[in-house]
């Protein structure tokens, strides 16, 4: 039982690193994965979000070689297949929400904490704005159409921040 626990400890462990270092790939009409660009901070647990633009904003979660959190973000653009650094988040966020608004803004909240923030893509930075009442994490937001989003589930967090 011993050796079977040490096997599926270290298959988990060579999982997540091999999966960690492996480059980036975008799905293309004609039905295959086509290699693209490398983030500049190998992360896990992190948000994607398409902007208006086309561009994709990714945001916080856990460094894969340290195990930090991190407050990071970069913007994937598809026309060079590359990420670059852009504004940093307050806070480090792990299984946040973002949510793309009706203003062409996206909504980064709880993560590892009750506070959530903006991003704006024309600025390239985060704004504070206001906190939930119970941190979060692993939970979902959804955009309503009156322009409010609605946040549910997850699990609370140790950090109220």
């Amino acid at each position: 039982m011993l050796a079977l626990r040490h096997f599926f400890l270290i298959f988990s462990l060579f999982f997540i690193l091999s999966c960690s270092f492996l480059s980036s790939a975008a799905f293309s009409q004609q039905g295959m994965f086509i290699p693209t660009g490398n983030l500049n901070t190998a992360r896990s647990f992190y948000t994607a979000t398409l902007l208006n633009d086309g561009k994709v904003l990714v945001a916080g979660g856990q460094e894969t070689l340290s195990g930090s959190l991190t407050a990071t973000t970069e913007l994937y653009d598809p026309a060079t297949g590359t990420f670059t650094p852009t504004g940093s988040m307050s806070t480090p966020r792990i299984s946040a929400s973002a949510t793309l608004l009706n203003n062409g803004m996206v909504l980064i909240a709880g993560g590892g904490s009750s506070s959530a923030e903006l991003y704006d893509p024309a600025a390239g930075s985060f704004t504070l704005t206001g906190s939930m009442t119970t941190g979060r994490t692993l939970h979902t937001a959804t955009l309503l159409n009156n322009g409010t989003v609605l946040v549910v589930g997850g699990g609370p967090c140790s950090s109220a921040g």
